[in-house]
């Protein structure tokens, strides 16, 4: 019994992707965010809303990619198929989420005019 390498294209590697994302959104928003709690938790949530509609994107381009297009998935389900892809989105938090806290975490060591 081998192992099966289209596990790792449709499972692992979408998985470190969004991994991946969930670390360095945060990071690279830190680069053009101002100091201070109050926008360190206003940074958490637009990472949060960015990670979510790149979960969403990154489900349906893998949709894509096995060949169904979204405007078929749109015209037969409507709005269902949005709802569908923003669900996949909410279980795919569990892999970037607890990354993009660690990230989030770590961005006070980085400032110079503000104390945590």
């Amino acid at each position: 019994m081998g192992i099966d390498a289209s596990n790792f294209w449709t499972l692992l590697v979408p998985a470190m992707c969004l991994a991946g994302l969930g670390f360095a959104v945060p990071r690279v928003l830190a680069l053009f965010w101002p100091e201070g709690v109050k926008w360190l938790l206003l940074l958490a949530l637009v990472a949060t809303v960015i990670m979510g509609l790149l979960g969403a994107g990154f489900f349906a381009l893998l949709y894509m990619l096995q060949g169904d297009s979204f405007a078929d998935l749109y015209r037969t389900n409507g709005i269902g198929t949005i709802v569908h892809f923003g669900r996949l989105s909410v279980v795919s938090s569990l892999m970037w989420a607890p990354l993009m806290v660690l990230s989030i975490i770590y961005i006070p060591r980085n400032w110079v005019k503000e104390v945590w």
